[in-house]
């Protein structure tokens, strides 16, 4: 045995987090949308850390029942699976972002989530949430479509080994 001392292990980065919004669970659990399989790859191999919190389901869960989303005969069950087997839920709501305010009141709770839990990305197709965009760089915090993260995560090199 060698008298040497040990080299540190390097540090394990931390697992980067995104905040998925309704519609784009939605592609996902719902339509089976191709546009989001990057995304669900990622989630579902542990790559990236998908935070929610109890209203988000509930607000997926209303917006089934109602709308377009009712002709396609969601199965609420196969979402709420989603979410149990998937999701790292909050317990308790977040603090509003106090300099990130959405037009739509419903869409805040993405904001407040995503800021308050540092997440690298907030995943959404809304344009309320998305006009955010440029402002919400100054929190670290990327908004994007599933597609501009999908061409994002193309683009960039793979982590070294």
């Amino acid at each position: 045995m060698s008298d040497a001392p040990l080299a540190p292990c390097p540090a394990t980065p931390p697992t980067p987090a995104v905040v998925i919004d309704t519609q784009v669970v939605m592609d996902w659990l719902v339509f089976n949308d191709a546009r989001v399989q990057l995304l669900v790859s990622a989630v579902s191999s542990g790559r990236v850390r998908w935070l929610g919190q109890p209203a988000m389901l509930g607000e997926i869960l209303h917006v089934l029942g109602r709308g377009v989303a009712a002709n396609y005969a969601p199965d609420p069950e196969k979402v709420s699976a989603g979410f149990a087997q998937y999701c790292s839920m909050a317990t308790q709501a977040p603090p509003r972002a106090v300099r990130l305010i959405c037009r739509d009141p419903d869409d805040q709770m993405f904001i407040d989530l995503a800021i308050e839990a540092k997440a690298r990305w907030l995943i959404s197709r809304d344009r309320a949430v998305l006009a955010l965009a440029k402002r919400a760089r100054a929190f670290g915090l990327e908004i994007l479509t599933p597609e501009r993260w999908t061409q994002q995560q193309q683009s960039e090199p793979p982590p070294a080994a």
